[in-house]
């Protein structure tokens, strides 16, 4: 069992910071801020291609293992052949399991996001095994995250590690007020796509934007950031948002490929996120 927010920020423990938190994950910095992040989506192993969307104006990368064929080896090596980029990693893991997570955090992730949380238990296994003891129970152990985050990553990865959640079932909206509450996590986010696939409704429906409300509102009263698809952004019907998934490597070169060939720029419409696996 995870320990309050309360009784872990009055432990004492040598592997926590004593003084000024030290703060290098910018994407982070920027929600504490009250600032909006977005990421790019990565689905290819190409290194290359990683680089250039790492670097090229997002706030983090949105590594995506749970829709994907990329294994940790794969995703290990395109953190590492871009350490220094502007984008910060972050992983969408296949569950909530120690070992996903364990894989992820030690090849150097700043964020774990999580998808199908439907209930407490699972919200609490997304926290408990991204940080280490005392605010969880990630094991140490070997991995590239010294090379890229600082000899003193032990003493502040858990204050630099962002934990998302996303709610994507009629459950997980039900139980969104039980899940809000469990502390540690850092974003939790309306899955514009899975929302409407497992309740048989679509954006702009009743259901749908009532299941919508839910999650906004209790998120948002908990003090937690809220996220959803990069269409939600600036919309007045989609107040509160602040962190963001945006496009994927495909969808950015369809976009970019008219600009460079002088037929006209395309924008990314707003409103209605396009479904995942199925953007024009």
């Amino acid at each position: 069992m995870l320990l309050s927010t309360a009784v872990c920020l009055a432990q004492k423990d040598w592997r926590d910071p004593d003084g000024p938190v030290k703060i290098y994950n910018t994407a982070k910095k920027k929600l504490m801020e009250g600032k909006q992040i977005v990421g790019v989506t990565i689905s290819s192993p190409d290194p290359n291609i990683y680089c250039a969307a790492a670097n090229s104006g997002f706030d983090y990368t949105w590594i995506e293992m749970q829709h994907s064929p990329l294994t940790y080896s794969d995703v290990a090596k395109m953190i590492y052949a871009c350490r220094g980029a502007s984008a910060m990693p972050f992983i969408r893991v296949p569950d909530a399991t120690e070992s996903d997570i364990q894989k992820a955090t030690d090849i150097g992730a700043l964020g774990i996001i999580v998808p199908t949380v439907d209930t407490v238990e699972k919200a609490q296994n997304a926290v408990k095994w991204s940080r280490y003891p005392p605010r969880g129970r990630r094991s140490m152990g070997n991995g590239q995250y010294g090379e890229l985050w600082g000899k003193d990553y032990r003493q502040t990865i858990n204050d630099n590690m962002i934990v998302v959640v996303m709610i994507e079932t009629p459950l997980g909206v039900a139980n969104a007020k039980e899940i809000a509450a469990v502390p540690g996590i850092d974003v939790i986010f309306a899955a514009s796509t899975d929302l409407g696939n497992f309740s048989g409704t679509k954006q702009g429906e009743p259901k749908y934007e009532a299941m919508v409300k839910i999650i906004h509102d209790e998120v948002l009263a908990r003090g937690i950031k809220l996220g959803g698809p990069l269409a939600w952004r600036g919309r007045p019907e989609r107040p509160g948002f602040t962190f963001f998934q945006g496009p994927g490597e495909a969808a950015l070169l369809k976009l970019g490929a008219p600009v460079s060939l002088g037929t006209g720029a395309k924008t990314i419409k707003s409103g209605v996120a396009p479904l995942e696996g199925q953007e024009k």
